[in-house]
């Protein structure tokens, strides 16, 4: 009996065995996939995983490759270059069942890569202008999208964490990057081949974040940094944050009622307000921190219509007048304004509570002096001065250190460009800058080693199109220095590498929000660029690029290319704004400035001797409005190479 048992269960074992055998399969990394597009005109690397020794083999559109997984399982093969068309099939063969992709066109791949202006979708959690129309009419069975999910490492990845090849279609494009929707329609349009878009991105993030550990610890910056002693701190760090977010659910401050005006705060400390957290001696810190603020009203209120207005508030804020919650608000850009119910108020001695949340990033109110009042049926009675605070939860009571993208280097590099290498690419559009603003100067640096360095991994020199940052925040009355003018002009001097180009957006953008709902322009002047610089277009490409200077008297001659048509002006009765004029004082006046042909004549009656100009140079340069007549904006640019805000 217990030998009929044993020679049972060695078939079971042998059954099981060679059941397993024959269900196995080669593997393809996930970019490999139906309805995906090859790189046309370039030779088709395939790859993948297998047993050791395994022979693989691949066909497709007529074209055969064989070759052996190595010892540690890895294959690869290369087919010959092939022109657009489709759609075809793929089929890997191994020792198991083949594994046959469906759907695969040749044309041209572009990666759409950089922060959340380039992820923005056409809708989701940011809507662009007409997005209903802009889905519905989004029937392009030649254009395919890939969404690379957010994913980061401290070593090169092989594989996508998560994505799925998809076609064009109105119920596909709502999640899609909008602006790389929008570039791919254009060139789909234009040259009638296929398009494959992979868009990978992450908002709010560093170009530090996007480059490879070996270029980026080049830069002395980085160079003492070591990703593996930081890998190992970060588990305590992940351990911390756990215990501060549970602290942020069990906030003290709610559960011991500090918005009650009879609460006790001795031990508060003393500070001005308006103050973000940064500005303070807070510091730089995520959390929760209580504001107190007692004043008194001389006559009675009761009647009065009260308004009270507090700017905007990063993130989240709870705001409670004499131990009433009238205002429960999120958004880091939203202004506050909170009516308070009649009666609320009283003669003498009242109260104001205010408790803030920051998730992340700068935090506090960021409120103008001016923003921040109390207003009786009009009359504006000023908050401005010294507050009572006390922070419950912030990350620096427990330790928690920045375990993102941004914390350190390389980390979306290694998990979202890494394993695309592999894939022939005809080139790259990025749109990334925003997060960098602080440290424009640097970026004169960084950028331009990027994208040597995703030349070298990828191993040849694509065109790589970026969008420069469009215009942001409130105007300035008066000519004034701009890290984001010194980021924009970072971005231009990179085209000084080969085959790049730049999308100029300082029209595009919005005041009040980081993110344009016009993503439209934006694909379409990505789109003209790289029509110019992949494809060798005869076009009109580029608005007005300035070239030099001639100072004639109190005048100062400008010259230009790329002024396709002719110089012209959106204004209606012919005025050119945006030019500012400096002496040798550095003392920028704004100027008066004349189209005369291909030149724009500057002047201003305040400096009789000028030394530099200056075109658009804020972060908001909201009135710039020189043009060539194909409808481009003028770069944005100075004369000048005199010490900026970011310049160390």
């Amino acid at each position: 009996m217990k030998t009929k048992l044993k020679k049972y269960s060695l078939l079971l074992i042998l059954f099981i065995m060679s059941t397993a055998l024959a269900d196995a399969k080669v593997k393809l990394p996930k970019v490999l996939a139906d309805h995906m597009v090859i790189q046309r005109n370039q030779p088709i690397t395939i790859w993948g995983w297998a047993d050791k020794g395994e022979q693989i083999t691949v066909e497709f559109n007529g074209e055969k490759a064989t070759t052996k997984a190595k010892k540690n399982g890895e294959w690869q093969v290369e087919l010959p270059a092939m022109k657009h068309g489709g759609p075809y099939t793929l089929t890997v063969k191994g020792e198991g069942d083949p594994v046959i992709l469906n759907d695969i066109l040749i044309g041209d791949v572009w990666i759409c890569s950089g922060q959340s202006n380039m992820e923005m979708p056409i809708d989701g959690w940011g809507t662009v202008d007409n997005a209903a129309k802009e889905i519905k009419n989004a029937d392009h069975p030649n254009i395919r999208l890939l969404t690379v999910e957010q994913d980061r490492s401290f070593s090169p990845k092989e594989n996508i964490k998560k994505g799925e090849w998809k076609v064009c279609t109105p119920e596909n494009i709502p999640s899609f990057s909008a602006a790389g929707y929008f570039f791919g329609r254009k060139i789909n349009k234009e040259l009638d081949v296929p398009i494959g878009l992979i868009s990978t991105n992450w908002g709010g993030t560093y170009i530090q974040a996007w480059t490879s550990w070996d270029a980026i610890s080049k830069d002395p910056e980085y160079k003492d940094l070591d990703p593996v002693e930081y890998e190992k701190q970060l588990k305590k760090w992940e351990e911390n944050r756990v215990a501060y977010l549970k602290a942020i659910e069990d906030d003290p401050g709610l559960k011991e009622r500090w918005f009650a005006p009879e609460t006790n705060t001795q031990g508060w400390e003393k500070i001005k307000m308006p103050r973000q957290f940064e500005q303070s001696v807070i510091g730089n810190v995520d959390g929760i921190v209580w504001y107190r603020y007692d004043f008194d009203i001389n006559e009675d209120p009761t009647n009065q219509k009260a308004v009270l207005s507090l700017g905007a508030i990063d993130d989240y804020d709870k705001t409670y007048v004499n131990g009433k919650l009238v205002g429960d608000q999120g958004g880091w850009n939203t202004t506050r304004f909170y009516e308070l119910p009649k009666g609320l108020l009283k003669k003498g001695k009242n109260t104001i509570i205010i408790r803030m949340y920051d998730t992340g990033g700068g935090g506090g109110t960021t409120a103008s002096p001016e923003e921040f009042y109390l207003s009786l049926d009009g009359e504006k009675l000023s908050l401005v001065g010294d507050w009572q605070f006390k922070a419950t939860v912030t990350t620096a009571m427990y330790d928690v250190k920045d375990s993102g993208p941004n914390s350190f280097p390389s980390q979306l590099y290694n998990a979202m460009i890494a394993p695309l290498l592999n894939l022939h690419i005809t080139g790259a559009i990025w749109y990334q800058g925003e997060a960098n603003t602080y440290e424009a100067y640097h970026y004169r640096t960084m950028f331009p080693a990027m994208i040597r360095n995703w030349r070298e991994k990828w191993g040849h020199e694509f065109p790589f199109i970026w969008a420069q940052l469009a215009n942001y925040m409130a105007a300035k009355p008066q000519p004034d220095n701009s890290e984001w003018a010194e980021l924009r002009e970072a971005q231009h001097m990179a085209l000084s590498l080969p085959k790049t180009g730049e999308a100029v957006l300082i029209d595009v953008g919005l005041a009040n929000d980081i993110h344009p709902t016009n993503k439209q322009d934006v694909g379409l002047r990505l789109a003209l660029s790289a029509l110019k610089v992949a494809y060798n277009k005869d076009i009109v490409y580029s608005g007005p690029t300035y070239e030099s200077m001639e100072v004639k008297g109190n005048e100062v001659v400008l010259s230009f290319s790329n002024t396709g048509s002719g110089l012209t002006t959106k204004d209606k009765y012919g005025y050119v704004r945006g030019f500012a004029i400096a002496g040798n004082d550095k003392q920028f006046h704004w100027a008066k400035a004349r189209i005369e042909g291909d030149k724009v004549i500057v002047y201003s009656d305040e400096v009789s001797d000028p030394k530099a100009v200056r075109y658009a140079w804020a972060d908001n340069p909201d009135d710039a409005n020189l043009y060539n007549k194909e409808g481009l904006p003028a770069s944005p640019f100075r004369t000048d190479s005199w010490k900026g805000l970011t310049e160390h």
